[in-house]
């Protein structure tokens, strides 16, 4: 796994406990969780092609 792939990842486990944050704080937001599982498609992604 590449360097790049490990920062996306951990963006990513970051912007969960953000937005899972926000979520309990201020209450549910759909966009930002869409906005999270494109994040997290992207990742993937990345991930699998990092791997070939």
């Amino acid at each position: 796994m590449s360097g790049s792939t490990k920062t996306m990842g951990a963006l990513t486990v970051g912007a969960l406990v953000v937005v899972t944050g926000y979520t309990v704080a201020l209450g549910n937001s759909g966009w930002l969780w869409f906005g999270w599982v494109v994040l997290a498609l992207v990742t993937l992604g990345t991930a699998a092609t990092g791997r070939r």
